[in-house]
């Protein structure tokens, strides 16, 4: 089931469990604005070539809207639009002042020269900068981009509109990025696996984690947890999977993982299918990888008591039907690995004042905001007796709806 269905799906349970009426369940869910322009450039070679750029504007009754830009070969319009609505429940559920948004340029980076890639963010820049802005839609790194591609978008965007670092995230620190923003959710997996395991009467010390997906989140995760003291017993990524009963050493993992771009031929561990990472015997599951990765095939075999999803969408339907029968805990991605948009807009915050903050009073305001997160949720779930999937939903929903409703916008 794609991510559109399954967010369409989730945000219709909430909308029963809330009662809302039929107009304002339609209101939601229709983007305010879709945004499609074509991006011509000189290749190096001075042959021109022509892209599609696309921005999906889903809501902004709380507060400008926020996502990533990402550039990828196979950009598809729905997924686009399902990203973009599930932005918006998530800065619901972290309590933060946007409203969701998602789009990216169809082009395969890794086919094109920096100068390419710099010359075909400026014209996308060229294309939206009226309709992007601080107090409108601030873009992020995603898929295909990072710091540069922000820096890039700021400067072109500044030409238009004078100097304003707020209007994208993710920046490289030099330009006005905040520092804790690499490590922010993984950081923020870290805050919430607390939150919940506490719910519980347990700590992350002594927990045996698994951790499928090595990249930023994953690799940051694992480093946070096993500093606490947790025990990651398996993690895989795109080359591979070890594992080591007694617990990898991570600092040496982190090293080799560098150095090899990978986690395979680790010695500290033993090489396992990579297929097999998911139904490891653990007490806390983290998929920190791709969407869809837990399904009706192989949700009888998880043996984890918690599963915390640091990456979007890991789960199935049909999976949350079988591990709810097996009374595994399951911390829905929309407030799990909200630590990132957390993080941006503290730096969104942090550019507006033109006052920057030191890492540990980052760390800090994520750790309050991850913490009080966990508490609402809830919260949700007791008032409507539900679990933790649909307590983040019918959070966000609330929250939206609410603020649609004040502003007079409801049909």
């Amino acid at each position: 089931m794609n991510a559109l269905v399954a967010t369409n799906r989730n945000f219709k349970l909430a909308t029963r469990l809330l009662g809302l009426d039929s107009k304002l369940e339609k209101s939601l869910l229709i983007p305010f604005r879709e945004i499609k322009v074509e991006c011509t450039i000189p290749k190096d070679d001075g042959t021109l070539a022509s892209y599609v750029g696309f921005r999906v504007q889903h809501d902004n009754a709380r507060g400008p809207m926020k996502g990533g830009i990402r550039y990828h070969p196979e950009v598809d319009p729905d997924e686009v639009n399902a990203l973009a609505q599930l932005m918006t429940w998530k800065t619901a559920v972290a309590n933060i002042p946007y409203g969701g948004a998602k789009g990216g340029i169809g082009c395969n980076p890794s086919e094109l020269s920096v100068s390419e890639l710099e010359r075909l963010t400026r014209v996308f820049t060229q294309k939206i900068h009226d309709l992007i802005g601080i107090h409108t839609d601030v873009p992020a790194p995603d898929m295909g981009t990072g710091p540069q591609t922000m820096a890039w978008i700021l400067d072109e965007y500044s030409k238009f509109h004078g100097h304003s670092p707020a209007v994208v995230t993710g920046k490289p620190i030099d330009l006005g990025g905040s520092l804790g923003r690499d490590a922010a959710t993984g950081r923020g997996v870290l805050y919430a696996t607390e939150a919940v395991l506490n719910e519980y009467g347990k700590s992350v010390s002594g927990q045996r984690f698994v951790i499928q997906g090595f990249g930023n989140v994953g690799s940051w995760a694992a480093k946070l947890i096993s500093e606490k003291g947790g025990k990651v017993i398996a993690v895989s990524d795109v080359t591979g999977a070890i594992k080591n009963n007694n617990g990898l050493d991570i600092p040496s993992l982190l090293n080799h993982s560098k150095e090899h771009k990978g986690v395979k031929g680790f010695h500290g561990g033993d090489s396992i299918d990579p297929k097999s990472i998911l139904v490891e015997d653990c007490d806390v599951l983290v998929p920190a990888a791709l969407g869809g990765v837990i399904n009706r095939e192989n949700a009888n075999e998880i043996k984890a008591k918690f599963i915390i999803e640091a990456a979007n969408h890991p789960t199935d339907p049909e999976a949350d039907e079988i591990l709810k029968k097996k009374g595994v805990v399951i911390l829905p991605d929309i407030y799990a690995n909200s630590g990132g948009v957390t993080v941006s807009y503290f730096e969104w915050v942090q550019n507006i004042q033109g006052f920057m903050w030191d890492e540990e009073k980052v760390n800090n305001e994520l750790q309050k905001y991850m913490t009080r997160g966990f508490k609402d949720v809830k919260e949700m779930c007791q008032t409507h007796e539900c679990d933790l999937r649909m307590g983040a939903f019918t959070l966000a929903v609330n929250r939206v709806a609410r603020a649609t409703v004040l502003r007079g916008w409801e049909a």
